[in-house]
């Protein structure tokens, strides 16, 4: 028998029943600025669904029950399967339904990039997991493009709106997801290192077959039904490295020879699969230019980091509704934790944060859509400095909302740790901060031009802004730092180039009253790098507070 001790007051309902897509404001306009208005509809609909109960409920069990490898059957056979919780397979069937992994090579109109965009972030806010092989799929649609023969048999299944969990031939499937292998264990990001040896099969270089024979040490979603990786051939004398198809299975039907040796027991990101694996003659055919493997793989890259810096916005938008929710439901001292001046000051100043990052990340995607100059320094230069930075203040970011709950945080009952676990991996994955920095820095010196346009570009919305000029300005002067000095600066100038880009968008799609607090806010260094250091303007608060989370 049972008798009450106490009475359960003062616990924050559940958020859910809300459209993740409608209760976001900026998002809501950034759609209709970014010519995607046409798709808002559609993004109306699913926003309401991915934040019903039951979607919700998806994402969980899908973190909670982790995919099992199976490298035999049980008569002894090689099988070499990861076996998942059917919420992965549910997850996934609305991941294709929305065609996140083809919509803007499919729609062929202004505004695609950014629809798409709009519905990656929000399906991230329920699970992210799902995303990783999605991304891959996306990014490895503009490479196999450039290989006719190979993409006509590949376009159909690519392009599905049907998720296919069967591990079949790609023949026998009617949709496909592209995974990637690139890093080796002597190298990491570093594939010039590479050993994977690819001798010819049948003729020789791009469009040829090849077997392939070593390892991969971080092998992304393995039961992905082909892989793009990195092998050297004998051309160069064995000094090129080249990119190759690697199906799961072979032309005459048998399983491909990419042995799973293990998947990773990772920190985060823990319902999506992540594997090493050997390739023992495994079956390749040549993608690109024989020797020109890493350019051709970077061209993939370039759209995955973009939705790095999508899924961490995203994940930095759930942290903040969530502790906003909890914020205005839950009492401390008297009254609601949201109108605790201090409160107040640092659930204002993370709603700025999301704002500057969602701006940047649908402002990065609309440069996906044109390649004019401007748009080419967007993409080279400013992707890899918002996945630097937006990647990065996605950890403090999480953190500082986990803390708005409290204990009720750290529990993994709650959504504030899978949050938390999940925010490192885009900063880690395809290039690590130093990695993403050298690569601004290379930008920079190989296009100097491009920055200047850029730099010009975010000029025009800082003429009557003394702050934002002067960073420009000292952007402008790291072009005559001494070559021996930039690498060690190179984090300084990423970090600034991104500020400048955040704060150009919040002056031109912002309100007045949020720009000038994120500008005051993070361009000044005695503000110091923790949340809620605004200035105390209550009124000026609580409006950016209303507009970053409208439901009560």
């Amino acid at each position: 028998m049972q008798w009450p001790t106490h009475e359960v007051t003062n616990q924050v309902p559940e958020l859910q029943d809300y459209n993740i897509f409608t209760s976001d404001t900026a998002l809501v306009e950034g759609v209709q600025k970014g010519q995607a208005g046409w798709h808002a509809e559609r993004l109306t609909k699913v926003g309401a669904e991915l934040g019903t109960p039951e979607v919700i409920r998806l994402g969980e069990l899908a973190n909670r029950h982790l995919p099992e490898l199976a490298t035999h059957d049980r008569q002894g056979r090689r099988v070499d399967q990861v076996e998942f919780h059917p919420s992965w397979h549910a997850l996934l069937d609305l991941v294709r339904r929305e065609r996140l992994q083809s919509l803007p090579w499919m729609e062929e109109k202004p505004g695609a990039q950014v629809a798409r965009a709009a519905a990656y972030f929000m399906q991230t806010q329920v699970e992210s997991g799902t995303l990783c092989p999605t991304t891959m799929t996306f990014a490895s649609i503009p490479v196999l493009q450039n290989e006719p023969a190979l993409f006509a048999q590949l376009k159909d299944k690519l392009y599905s709106d049907r998720h296919d969990p069967r591990d079949l031939p790609i023949e026998q499937k009617h949709s496909i997801m592209i995974g990637m292998g690139m890093t080796e264990k002597q190298g990491g990001s570093d594939v010039r290192t590479n050993t994977t040896q690819a001798k010819p099969l049948t003729g020789q270089g791009r469009g040829a077959a090849y077997a392939l024979t070593g390892h991969k040490w971080f092998f992304s979603a393995p039961m992905c039904d082909a892989h793009l990786v990195l092998a050297r051939t004998d051309a160069n004398n064995g000094t090129g490295v080249s990119c190759f198809f690697v199906p799961r299975w072979r032309p005459d039907g048998t399983k491909n020879t990419v042995l799973i040796q293990r998947l990773k027991d990772k920190l985060g990101n823990c319902s999506n699969s992540s594997s090493e694996v050997e390739f023992q003659d495994a079956y390749g055919i040549m993608v690109g230019e024989e020797g020109r493997g890493i350019p051709t793989i970077i061209e993939m890259a370039n759209h995955t980091r973009l939705d790095c810096v999508i899924g961490s916005s995203a994940l930095m938008r759930q942290a903040f509704v969530q502790a906003a929710h909890h914020a205005r439901h839950r009492s401390a001292f008297g009254k609601k934790l949201i109108e605790q001046p201090m409160m107040t000051n640092v659930l204002a100043d993370l709603a700025l944060e999301s704002e500057a990052a969602t701006l940047l990340m649908l402002r990065l995607a609309r440069a996906f859509e044109s390649d004019d100059p401007l748009s080419r320094a967007w993409r080279r230069m400013v992707t890899p400095a918002a996945k630097f930075w937006i990647c990065k203040r996605a950890l403090e970011f999480t953190g500082e909302c986990m803390e708005v709950w409290g204990g009720n945080g750290y529990v993994e009952t709650g959504p504030m740790s899978r949050l938390y676990r999940e925010a490192p991996v885009n900063s880690i994955w395809e290039g690590s901060g130093n990695v993403m920095c050298l690569d601004v820095l290379r930008a920079m010196e190989r296009s100097p031009e491009s920055l200047a346009l850029l730099l010009d570009e975010l000029g025009q919305a800082s003429s009557d802004h003394a702050a934002l000029k002067q960073l420009l300005d000292g952007l402008r002067q790291s072009l005559s730092t001494p070559p021996e000095q930039r690498e060690s600066l190179a984090r300084r100038f990423t970090q600034r180039l991104a500020l400048a880009a955040q704060a150009s968008l919040m002056l031109q799609h912002a309100p007045s009253a949020s720009a000038e607090a994120f500008i005051a806010s993070r361009l000044d260094a005695e503000n110091g790098r923790v949340y809620g250091t605004l200035a105390a303007d209550a009124s000026a608060q609580q409006a950016i507070l209303k507009r970053a989370w409208p439901l009560q």
